[in-house]
């Protein structure tokens, strides 16, 4: 019932910058959070970032905080992840989800079909 577009994606050299965007239809909740999560070939699938429904709750595993920003433009329907200083590291595909609180997502099947992020050395 909810459909998630991730854009955004693609190959940058370490050290440089992305702009990940995704955007919510369908039906949702009426004031959900959302979040990124990533998994890289062989790895599961890890948290990365998530925002509440007012962006005033932010959240960041230990390996992105204080490189990657996370935002949302509620009248877009629209969530961004900024990534900055980007590492070889950071190499998966990043996924959106939608969850109704920051706390739980993860716990319910609203992904996007993921973007690519490859970091080169």
């Amino acid at each position: 019932q909810v459909q998630l577009v991730e854009s955004g994606g693609g190959l940058v050299q370490a050290g440089g910058s992305l702009r990940l965007s995704c955007t919510a239809s369908g039906r949702t909740y009426t004031a959900y959070a959302m979040g990124w999560f990533r998994q890289a070939p062989g790895k599961e699938r890890d948290f990365v970032a998530g925002i509440d429904w007012s962006g005033g709750t932010t959240v960041y595993a230990d390996s992105v905080k204080g490189r990657f920003t996370i935002s949302r433009d509620n009248a877009k329907n629209t969530m961004y992840l900024e990534m900055d200083s980007l590492k070889p590291e950071d190499t998966a595909v990043y996924y959106c989800n939608l969850a109704p609180g920051i706390s739980t997502l993860g716990n319910y099947d609203y992904w996007g079909q993921g973007t690519q992020v490859t970091v080169s050395s």
